[in-house]
């Protein structure tokens, strides 16, 4: 069973930085695939970024450039670099894990049975 807490959220101004953390544990037993995903109130999750164990990312095109995902195997923690953030990243930011047999770095939600409760990314005016 993987258990994901995220942390590292907070608020930041427009065209700030930040960086969110998730500590997956058992994921290196359990998963090959650990993704990101965000939700604004009222709208439809969407995936942000997502990582394989053997270092393959994917991002979405309208975050490219701009968001960062990465890992750190040893300590079984996957990050989340958002930079030059826009009002429009605000939102409750969370980790995933993937089903047993996910070995590329998916942007499907349906691909991810492990949830973490998120942490908050707010924009500042």
């Amino acid at each position: 069973q993987v258990q994901l807490v995220e942390s590292g959220g907070g608020s930041v101004q427009a065209g700030g930085s930040l960086r969110l953390s998730c500590l997956a544990s058992g994921y290196t037993r359990a998963t090959n695939c650990l993704g990101w995903f965000r939700q604004a109130p009222g709208k439809e999750r969407e995936a942000v970024a997502a990582i394989v164990s053997d270092g393959r990312t994917s991002v979405p095109d309208s975050l490219k450039g701009r968001f960062t995902i990465s890992q750190d195997t040893a300590k079984n923690t996957v990050y989340l670099q958002l930079n030059s953030v826009k009002p429009e990243d605000t939102g409750l930011y969370f980790c995933a894990a993937g089903l047993p047999y996910c070995v590329t770095p998916s942007l499907d939600s349906n691909t991810y049975n492990s949830w973490g409760q998120g942490t908050q990314v707010t924009l500042s005016s």
